[in-house]
């Protein structure tokens, strides 16, 4: 059964084997040119933020394309073109026989999920502690242990949804969908709250204000960043007193230039309440999210083993 699954598998693993040999060698090389240039980190930013931001779009699709090309078909391929008559009536189960294509389909994932994830993670780890933000939407998703655990849930997925579509291209779409509103909610809807928040009172100074990323006609701001603390929440502009700042103070002060806001709202003696995680629990968040996407690719396999042995011939 195994040597069957290889010989189903051996084509897509081919081409990708060829596709991380390529893209390891310019990762070790981007590697070298990294640490061997003595680069500031003002120069770092310079010369490889670029390359590098383009380079995380490889971990990031890397699951998709796992779930798409990998998974979906798994099953559906099977089942379209009727071949699993031939199969499930074997001496082998229906269980047995998904089990060990998940299994070495899944290691296969693993590997390449891993590698990607970790050729980038040394490539780019003396950039990644210039700029320190390991929390961000980008960082965290393509860097250490999450993307090897996104492979194999995208993996378990498109084998689920292809068994029970029972269309390959249907089940890739479906697949692609899942996947996008997946990682979309997730690092906004999950992540931040995968451990009870830290609380604690910021002051908004001019240079505060100048670093932010928003400042509209309302006074709320975005983009507030705190040293040792990925901000996941900040309150309304709020006095000395607690109170929220009133909308004709705030006024003047946003109608001019900017500079001159963030001076004028410096002298008010603003500041907000945030809610944060500490930058020291990354490789805690970096473990109970790769628990929870494998913790979900086990239900799902467990539901295709379920259904498998319902399907009808």
């Amino acid at each position: 059964m195994i040597w069957l699954s290889w010989r189903q598998f051996r084509a897509q693993a081919l081409v990708a084997a060829v596709a991380l040999i390529l893209l390891l060698g310019y990762l070790v090389m981007l590697g070298r040119q990294i640490r061997d240039g003595d680069y500031s980190g003002a120069e770092l930013r310079e010369h490889f933020q670029g390359r590098v931001y383009l380079l995380d779009a490889v971990p990031l699709l890397t699951p998709a394309l796992i779930g798409l090309f990998w998974g979906a078909p798994l099953v559906a391929r099977e089942l379209e073109t009727g071949t699993h008559r031939l199969a499930w009536n074997q001496s082998v189960t229906r269980r047995r026989w998904l089990a060990v294509k998940l299994l070495l389909v899944g290691f296969a994932a693993l590997v390449a999920g891993a590698l990607v994830s970790a050729s980038l993670t040394w490539a780019a780890s003396p950039l990644d502690q210039f700029t320190g933000d390991r929390f961000s939407t980008i960082f965290f998703g393509t860097r250490n242990l999450a993307p090897a655990a996104y492979g194999i849930f995208a993996l378990v997925l498109g084998v689920v949804v292809g068994l029970l579509i029972r269309r390959t291209v249907p089940a890739m779409a479906l697949t692609l969908l899942v996947l996008v509103v997946t990682q979309t909610l997730t690092p906004n809807l999950v992540r931040p709250h995968l451990l009870p928040a830290e609380h604690m009172s910021a002051p908004v100074t001019a240079e505060v204000v100048r670093n932010l990323s928003f400042l509209g006609q309302q006074p709320e701001i975005s983009g507030l960043k705190v040293p040792g603390a990925w901000v996941i929440s900040t309150s309304e502009l709020r006095t000395a007193d607690g109170l929220r700042v009133g909308a004709d103070a705030y006024g003047k002060c946003v109608a001019g230039s900017f500079d001159k806001a963030a001076d004028c709202l410096g002298a008010l003696n603003l500041h907000v309440d945030v809610d944060y995680q500490p930058t020291g629990r990354y490789w805690t968040f970096q473990w109970l999210e790769s628990g929870l996407y494998l913790g979900l690719a086990l239900l799902l396999a467990a539901l295709g083993l379920w259904r498998i042995r319902r399907a009808a011939h």
